[in-house]
Order: structure tokens, then sequence, then C-alpha cells
């Protein structure tokens, strides 16, 4: 992350994990988790990279590698997506929006230096340039009743709809649902950005966004659970990170092969614990004496006590699900979206 944002957000009573991006607090860990739960928070989403695509070839490169229809992906609209290795497994997830040729890339950030690199290798003679665009610029999310409010004393723009994007002077204002909101801006902002947002938004770290991934089963692929699942898994066709329509992509005739003939037996659900969860971790039950029947997506401890997780779970047995072993503790799986 960019040295100067992780300074001010020091000075501003952030704490770390060590030498890692991976904020914990502003001193506050269960106010913060809280006020996500019912106020309006401000949070550096330092877990986060973005990458940039532009050139004359941008469109048709991303519609040929990705999992969803770039080709229609029009200005000021969000998306989410995934590219998948030959196997249809996913390697990074995103969310995409463009302004006019140029793409923007939200991905995990322990996956932007290697997801960068090697797409870069399918470039060949394709008139596109992928760049990092995380040391120049910050992304903060934005989420509560007053979210909007905030936005308008900022003057910043506010979409009207969920996955809408507007921009002005530089900075751009992303609705990824309701009330939640990442905003993308330059890094030369960022004092001014903090101090005005923080007026009706109270400071908090990872841990309260991602409960807030949880509750809105906002799926992210991380270095821990790099290609584990087909994007059916964690339910990317029903929030538009597949399409059907389209041409080839990386894994596309596994992907496609899956939702026609119905193969696809493990689903996101959402776990409460009473044990600390953590993305990677896997899950195994009595019933299932061959595997493991599923894996932790991301984690977050809860406002109301323990762990709260979205899991990858193999729909059969998610009735008796252990963590760690089939002796392990239990945990209680509920499906997003219900078959």
């Amino acid at each position: 992350m960019n040295p100067n944002w992780r300074s001010f957000l020091e000075s501003a009573e952030g704490n770390f994990a060590g030498d890692s991006s991976e904020l914990l607090s502003f001193g506050d860990a269960a106010g913060e988790l809280q006020a996500a739960q019912a106020r309006t928070v401000l949070v550096p989403l330092t877990h986060l990279g973005q990458i940039e695509a532009q050139g004359e070839d941008a469109k048709a490169f991303l519609h040929s590698q990705l999992s969803s229809d770039i080709n229609h992906l029009n200005e000021g609209q969000l998306q989410h997506s995934s590219w998948c290795s030959a196997k249809g497994r996913m390697q990074a997830s995103f969310l995409i929006w463009r302004d006019g040729d140029v793409y923007q890339l939200l991905l995990s950030a322990d996956l932007e230096e290697a997801i960068q690199k090697r797409l870069q290798m399918f470039v060949l003679r394709s008139k596109v340039k992928l760049a990092s665009r995380s040391a120049e610029r910050i992304l903060l999310g934005l989420a509560g009743p007053q979210a909007a409010e905030a936005l308008a004393d900022a003057a910043l723009p506010c979409p009207a709809e969920s996955m809408q994007v507007l921009s002005a002077d530089g900075i751009v204002v992303a609705r990824i649902e309701a009330s939640r909101f990442v905003i993308s801006a330059p890094k030369e902002a960022m004092a001014g950005l903090w101090q005005k947002l923080s007026v009706k938004a109270k400071p908090a770290g990872l841990p309260a966004w991602r409960w807030l991934d949880v509750q809105s089963a906002f799926p992210l692929v991380t270095l821990a659970t790099k290609e584990e699942f087909v994007p059916q898994m964690a339910d990317f066709e029903k929030i538009g990170g597949v399409s059907f329509h389209k041409g080839c992509y990386p894994g596309q005739e596994i992907v496609a092969r899956t939702q026609y003939l119905g193969k696809v037996k493990r689903h996101l659900f959402r776990l409460t614990s009473t044990e600390p969860l953590q993305a990677g971790d896997h899950l195994y039950s009595p019933d299932n004496l061959d595997q493991s029947c599923g894996m932790v997506m991301s984690a977050a401890p809860s406002p109301a006590g323990g762990y709260a997780a979205l899991a990858i779970v193999q729909s059969n047995y998610s009735g008796n699900v252990r963590l760690g072993s089939r002796e392990g503790p239990p945990v209680q799986a509920l499906a997003v979206n219900p078959a």
C-alpha cells in the first residue's frame, strides 16, 4: 500500500497487523463492529488493489479473459467478474467499471501483483496496457444510514442505484448496494476526504467491512482461496459475474458444462461460529468420510459475539459442518440462496 497513506492512517490511530496492510482497528474494535451494524462507518480498504486496463483493445481483451460480459458494460455501471484458470477455477474476482475506454478492476491486494503479471502474458499483440493504480490511489469504504449524507457533505456524487458509478474531479464513487459505497480517489485527496467523511462516519478497521461483506454475501477471492472454486460455487452467476452468452474465455467450457449439466453441488453459505474463522479454513462433516465438504471464503468477528463467514459448502452436508476436522467444533451453515 501507499506508505504515505499508511502513515496518515497511523496518525489517525489506525492499528495495523505488524508490517502488513491489514488494518485492524482505530483503537475500538468492538465499538467499530457495533457501529457497522447500526451506524455509518468509514473504512480504509487496504485489503484491495486497483488495476487499470487501457488501450483500443482493452474491451476486447478483457471480454476474452474474464467471465462477465465486458462488451455490455456501459459507462456508469459496476460489474462483478472473475478470471478463471483453464480448469474453470477462479484465480481472482473483481469489481469492474469503465471510464471511456479505460477499465478499472478492484481485486484482493494479495493477488494484485501476480494477477497483473499473469494477465500481461496474454496481451500478446493486443493494444492494451495494464498498470497498478494502488500506489497512486486510495480506496475507502463508506457504509450505513448516513452514507449518502456524508457523500453530499464531502461534495461527492452519489449514484442513484446499486451497481452504479459516478465520478467528479478524479474521485470515483461506486454504489455496491443500497447503503454501501466504495470510493477510489487520488492519494493527494486522502487528507481532505478523510476529514470530511469522518464527520458523519466512524472510522473502522477491516473487520467491520468484512462483516458487512458477509451480511451482503459479497464474494472476494483472495490468495488463500485462489483456484479453489468455479464461479457458480460462489453464486457469481446470480450477481452478473458470469455470462453464458459470450464467446470463449479461460475455463469457459468447464464453467458452462458445470452450469448446464447441473453439477454444482457446492454453494455459498453464511457461517456462524464460536471459534475464529479465516479465509482458507477447511470445513468437514462427520457424514462425509472422503474429503473436506467446504472452505471459508471470508470471515470476520460478529457484533453479536463469535464469528461470521462466507463459505463454499457442499449442500448435502451443510446440516452437519465442523471446523478444521470431522471432530472439530461445529459451525452453523445457512445457504445464501436456498434452493
